[in-house]
């Protein structure tokens, strides 16, 4: 009874300050201070400062403004637009024409990016207009742009997942490397629902006109190749085993500087501006992260998560009715939070449930980005959805049941990774790291 309601006092501090507008990450601190000072005997100033200088001075977590400055770097130069001229030429051929672009253009640019936002703005500027232009049905172009930029969430490098590994301690580089076969299969049930939407809906698929010769497709395919290059660099580095992650994310800005530069469009200004975007983000995640360090700590204390992962326990859940129960709440919650609030607010007590139930915490790090991805296009607070409100006009709603296909492909895939745990454990298990 003591513990339900230190539950309730905690979650009563955290929406009150939440609910006043108060930064997530001051929150967590604010619930965080009442805690220690509540019900415990340690110095509550003292205890945080030490807990927060510990967990921000990791140097595992220099990977992150790294990545997000590679994809900021990305974002404000040429780089992106020449990828998008050489996907769509291949794209023309398939069920469904140059709507992939959209899915394959994500799927790429997550794979530089890491973030679901600059993903889906940056695919989003150049795709929108074309498929517009072609006739393309706005619920589709909506819909699969909305659900196929949560991809940044999961293909390497991804932020939630360097937040996930330096929150438990895990490393990102096996966390990035587990992500890769999980957000290959995502894109393709994206494309096979595409693919099925041009078959069902034939009346709907507009005639693209002549098809591209071989030729044209191979020659349109040099501007494919700078970003091609990149990924090749800052993966490939990691899964050879090379680089750590924190060296690839180095590798990478260098690769994207030197290839806008090479461009000829990285200006004085576009660096200013990537570097302060990136510093923008940053500094956000880095709040973030602090205050779930010190509310962790102040959890650690009251002995919180001990007794609950000792009453799920007693409960004798099932590993799989225990995933069911994690993902029904992280899509409640992720219906307030963002993705990497959800993940730093909830690990402190969720990650002790998970090693206690026996599950392999590099897989749960996957299901959780799957589980997050669907909060991106989940109302009222949906990340990707205010994004796409911002680019095309629609309001919340229309753009909430465009992407609700996509949302349940995302379900699909939780039970497919809970039923082939493999997809994320074979490349962690026989891959090389350093």
């Amino acid at each position: 009874m003591e513990h339900v309601h230190l539950i309730m006092i905690f979650l009563f501090v955290l929406f009150l300050l939440l609910g006043t507008g108060v930064w997530v990450g001051l929150a967590l601190f604010g619930v965080a201070f009442v805690g220690l000072e509540l019900f415990t005997s340690r110095p509550a100033g003292d205890a945080m400062i030490t807990t927060i200088w510990s967990s921000s001075s990791s140097w595992t977590l220099t990977a992150l403004p790294l990545f997000i400055w590679m994809g900021e770097i990305l974002f404000r130069t040429r780089l992106s637009e020449d990828m998008f001229k050489g996907i769509s030429p291949w794209m023309s051929g398939l069920p469904g024409g140059l709507m992939h672009t959209n899915i394959v253009g994500c799927t790429i640019f997550a794979a530089v990016s890491g973030s679901s936002a600059a993903t889906l703005t940056t695919v989003g500027k150049m795709s929108i207009p074309e498929l517009r232009r072609r006739g393309y049905p706005e619920y589709l172009i909506v819909g699969t742009l909305a659900g196929a930029a949560t991809l940044g969430l999961m293909i390497p490098p991804s932020l939630t997942l360097i937040v996930y590994g330096v929150t438990i301690n895990e490393s990102i580089s096996k966390l990035f490397i587990a992500g890769i076969l999980p957000g290959v299969v995502l894109a393709s049930m994206f494309m096979g629902y595409v693919a099925m939407w041009s078959v069902i809906r034939r009346q709907e698929v507009p005639d693209i006109g002549r098809g591209i010769s071989f030729r044209e497709k191979v020659r349109n395919s040099r501007f494919l190749l700078p970003v091609l290059a990149l990924i090749c660099v800052v993966i490939g580095s990691m899964y050879l085993g090379y680089a750590t992650a924190t060296e690839a994310a180095a590798f990478g800005v260098i690769g994207a500087l030197v290839l806008a530069a090479g461009q000829g469009s990285l200006t004085r200004q576009t660096f200013i501006d990537s570097l302060l975007g990136a510093t923008r983000t940053s500094a956000m995640i880095a709040l973030i992260l602090g205050g779930a360090a010190a509310l962790s700590l102040s959890m650690g204390f009251t002995g919180l998560p001990r007794a609950l992962a000792e009453y799920i326990d007693q409960l004798g859940l099932s590993p799989f009715a225990l995933l069911l129960a994690l993902m029904v709440f992280y899509i409640v919650l992720g219906c307030f939070l963002d993705g990497i609030s959800s993940v730093v607010l909830t690990m402190a007590i969720v990650e002790t449930m998970v090693r206690q139930a026996g599950i392999d915490v590099i897989w749960f790090g996957i299901f959780i980005v799957v589980v997050v991805e669907m909060a991106q296009i989940t109302p009222p607070i949906g990340f990707n959805l205010f994004v796409m409100q911002g680019m095309t006009g629609h309001d919340m709603g229309y753009i909430a049941r465009t992407a609700l296909p996509m949302f349940g492909i995302m379900v699909l895939m939780v039970f497919i990774l809970i039923a082939f745990p493999e997809l994320a454990t074979y490349l962690p298990e026989n891959v090389r790291q350093r």
